[in-house]
């Protein structure tokens, strides 16, 4: 069974004759007749009534219209679909980590959407971890994510587009909260609340410590810089984070560390060598132009 076919059956019904059939197929009567011959040979069931020169649908014929327009509608649905997608309304799936949440990725995209030929795309947003980006990224369950850089992905085109200053947050009141700055091994002397050590800032800041033999106290760990700086707030402990502006809204007081430059490195992150819709690599190629320069 082809669609051929079923677009013969379908326009046999709808004239019930099957040289107006031939006719608006642009196909010869005898060819238009072996194909519902062999049609119905295959289903093996009789399709049609022959009276004279008109034909009439049989019980089963009927039965068997209402699946073949269900089908046909959907092929036209699919087709129509495809064109949407390859041209300039086509359909983006992005994911990125909670401190682009508030003001960058909608940023961004807006931006991207205000651009004539972009205005038709739509995107799909998903707030998650570095590491389930990753994974959602080999899935084809995003076409493009936002996070850490993770090694040994070769598959994987990473791009950074920010940077993030580290900063220490502290409860008002706390003894280094009456600083300008503070020295290194401080971060030793008192509880640290940390980042998630499967989270791309949870490894971060590990790696940081270590690289400055720190010992530090980690009491807890949490998601996200909105749940930590909860925590500080209320005098659970200090902590190392990336400095974003969710810290504004707690009562806390951000401090820089003296004589270090701590940033930590946001990527735009892709498949190699991967087919991407024409939304997509628009989507890519804009980010890689603009999205350093907010």
């Amino acid at each position: 069974m082809t669609l051929n076919q079923l677009l013969y059956f379908q326009t046999i019904a709808k004239h019930q004759h099957f040289r107006l059939a031939a006719s608006e197929l642009n196909i010869s009567q005898p060819s238009l007749s072996r194909s519902i011959s062999n049609l119905e040979d295959e289903l093996g069931i009789v399709l049609f009534e022959r009276k004279g020169r008109s034909i009439n649908l049989t019980k089963y014929g009927r039965i068997f219209l209402e699946h073949v327009n269900q089908i046909l509608s959907d092929v036209k649905a699919a087709e129509e679909q495809m064109r949407k997608l390859s041209g300039d309304a086509g359909h983006v799936d992005i994911a990125y980590v909670f401190p682009l949440a508030s003001h960058y990725i909608p940023h961004m995209v807006r931006q991207f959407l205000q651009r004539d030929n972009n205005k038709n795309v739509r995107f799909n947003f998903h707030q998650s971890y570095t590491g389930e980006m990753i994974e959602g990224l080999k899935n084809e369950r995003y076409d493009v994510i936002f996070g850490s850089y993770v090694e040994n992905e070769p598959g994987i085109q990473f791009i950074p587009i920010l940077n993030q200053e580290m900063v220490v947050i502290t409860p008002i009141g706390h003894p280094l909260a009456q600083k300008d700055a503070i020295d290194i091994h401080d971060l030793e002397c008192y509880p640290i609340i940390g980042y998630d050590k499967t989270s791309g800032l949870g490894r971060f800041t590990n790696r940081t410590y270590a690289s400055y033999s720190l010992h530090p106290n980690i009491i807890c760990e949490s998601p996200d810089e909105n749940a930590i700086a909860s925590l500080v707030a209320e005098n659970f402990g200090i902590a190392l984070v990336a400095n974003v502006s969710t810290l504004e809204h707690f009562p806390l007081v951000t401090l820089r560390i003296k004589d270090i430059s701590w940033q930590h490195t946001v990527y735009l992150a892709y498949l190699k060598d991967h087919y991407q819709i024409p939304a997509v690599k628009n989507f890519i190629s804009f980010i890689k132009k603009e999205g350093s320069h907010l």
